[in-house]
């Protein structure tokens, strides 16, 4: 996820005002199909983790195939940009009350018509408490979320969504945000056909969407091993397919991901295993590429843990944090090749400070770290028969070195027993870390659903929110968050996400190791290979030689 040359990110205030005009980004149509080569592209990919449903999928297995398959009210361009896709207009006057308006003639797959109920039903579906997505957070800036999404409810419907015609519909959000037209391209928000909401577990093997791509056939999805996709030859938009297809390959390891790459024999891979990253560059040459995204890996510590909770747990992975020496794994392990975390977000993103209240905890200071294990055995002593696990997933991302270099870093500045935990899948982790069944930490990275500091922050900290490894509840923290939403200014409310911040940095519920970079490369096969502002190849744009 990332590009072929250095990109300033935008800012949140200049991509606001872009969703909000009625212009919007342009259909290519016949201009972008005369550019379409009969190559299909395989890049590698990682098996789902639940049925593809837009608002219950939050991993980068499944939302890779659901970003081509589906199109939103708004797309990103490759520097992170906003423009429209279905959207004719969003306009609102108070930044509360906002008026989407759809363009003309745009159709599923299966030829229903996008309308103005296909967004609003999709959304009322993901907000649901009965229907319990995993991305239903998406939604709590609308009106009426709080009480259809309570435990328990039998409310199906937003009170804040009204349809007033096929293409138009009305949102009243519960407070002033005037970023939320930024987060409209995330796949929480993507439309769904009648079909998805009468059956959505058989929808989620073969979803019909109206993207740029569809499955090539019914049981595309062969499980664990790929996924492939054919251009949709009704789709007009700004990412129209340059190639005949695009098929996910799905590895069990990168690094047979890799040894395909250097034989042509895969085309594109978005990330380079550990133990090439020495090598790759030389190994590809001008086929490969390093530069830094809006992403960032941490390691999730869950309160639920007995070890790790109250102000014991605190002190404890404080004492964890300081006992990583991210400067010499980085450089080490990845040749340079990431920057030691300052914070829980991404340089790249406007408002990003690496020096908030709170970020010394993340300098290594292995003395300072014993200190505090002390003093957390002072409150409630250590229960050594529960030994801290480091979760990692075996088949992608070749956590397995750099997770080692932490375990050893912890046992040598703390003395405690600690080891590495593999997962055989990316699957099998997250179904633990959802199910609330993870027995230790877990190694955990977030790649941006959209160039936002509150991407990195409410998603994954906030009380409730679906990607809450650690299950994390802090009230001021949540308030924090809440005030910077309703910010009048990008600037006031940049401050309000660093202000919250601040109560991560201090209780830190996972520990910020370092911000990533899109180390990838792609085969002699293929041209116009980029990646975009968030580490993703842009699969659409790239040609067969």
């Amino acid at each position: 996820m990332r590009f072929t040359r250095t990109s300033k990110m935008l800012s949140v205030a200049a991509l606001a005002a872009l969703s909000l005009s009625a212009c919007g980004g342009g259909d290519t149509g016949s201009d972008a199909e005369a550019g379409t080569t009969d190559a299909v592209i395989v890049v590698d990919g990682s098996e789902p983790q639940n049925p593809l449903i837009p608002t219950s999928t939050n991993e980068v297995g499944g939302g890779a195939i659901l970003d081509l398959v589906f199109a939103g009210l708004v797309s990103y361009d490759a520097d992170g940009k906003s423009q429209n896709e279905m959207a004719e207009s969003i306009e609102t006057e108070d930044a509360q009350n906002y008026t989407i308006t759809l363009k003309e003639g745009k159709t599923f797959t299966n030829g229903d018509p996008v309308t103005a109920s296909s967004f609003v039903d999709a959304w009322n579906y993901g907000a649901a408490a009965k229907n319990a997505q995993l991305s239903s957070y998406f939604f709590e800036s609308i009106e009426g979320y709080d009480e259809a999404s309570a435990e328990g409810s039998t409310v199906e419907t937003l009170s804040g969504l009204k349809v007033v015609d096929d293409r138009t519909f009305t949102v009243a959000l519960s407070q002033p945000e005037s970023d939320w037209p930024l987060r409209l391209g995330y796949s929480a928000f993507y439309p769904l056909p009648a079909a998805a909401l009468e059956d959505p577990a058989a929808f989620g093997e073969n979803p019909i969407g109206n993207g740029p791509y569809k499955f090539a056939s019914e049981g595309a999805w062969q499980h664990n091993q790929q996924i492939e996709l054919v251009p949709n030859e009704e789709y007009d938009g700004p990412q129209a397919a340059q190639n005949a297809g695009v098929t996910f390959k799905i590895y069990q390891n990168d690094t047979t991901a890799y040894q395909d790459l250097i034989s042509d024999n895969l085309d594109v891979l978005k990330t380079i295993p550990t133990s090439d990253i020495k090598n790759f560059k030389n190994d590809l040459g001008e086929r490969s590429i390093e530069s830094p995204y809006a992403g960032n890996q941490t390691i999730a510590v869950p309160y639920y843990l007995p070890n790790w909770e109250g102000e014991a747990g605190k002190l404890r992975r404080q004492a964890l944090s300081m006992a990583i020496n991210r400067d010499e794994i980085t450089e080490v392990i990845f040749n340079g090749g990431r920057e030691p975390a300052k914070d829980f977000t991404a340089p790249v993103l406007d408002g990003y400070s690496e020096d908030l209240p709170g970020s010394e905890n993340l300098e290594y200071n292995p003395e300072e770290a014993k200190k505090l294990w002390a003093d957390a055995e002072k409150i409630s002593p250590y229960d050594e028969s529960e030994p801290l696990t480091i979760g990692y997933n075996a088949d992608k991302g070749d956590h397995k070195t750099w997770v080692e270099a932490v375990v050893n870093n912890i046992k040598n500045n703390l003395g405690i027993e600690v080891s590495g935990k593999p997962y055989a899948t990316f699957k099998e982790a997250r179904t633990e870390a959802t199910d609330e069944t993870l027995t230790g930490a877990l190694r955990a990275g977030w790649q941006a659903d959209y160039p936002s500091l509150y991407n990195f922050l409410g998603p994954i900290y906030a009380t409730g929110a679906g990607s809450n490894d650690a299950r994390y509840s802090n009230p001021e923290f949540d308030g924090q968050l809440t005030d910077g939403l309703a910010a009048e200014s990008v600037e006031e409310g940049n401050e309000a996400m660093n202000k919250a911040q601040e109560a991560l940095l201090e209780d830190l519920p996972a520990i910020p190791l370092w911000y990533q970079v899109a180390q990838g490369g792609w085969s002699n096969n293929v041209d116009n290979v980029e990646f975009g502002w968030n580490g993703v190849p842009l699969y659409y744009a790239i040609t067969g030689k």
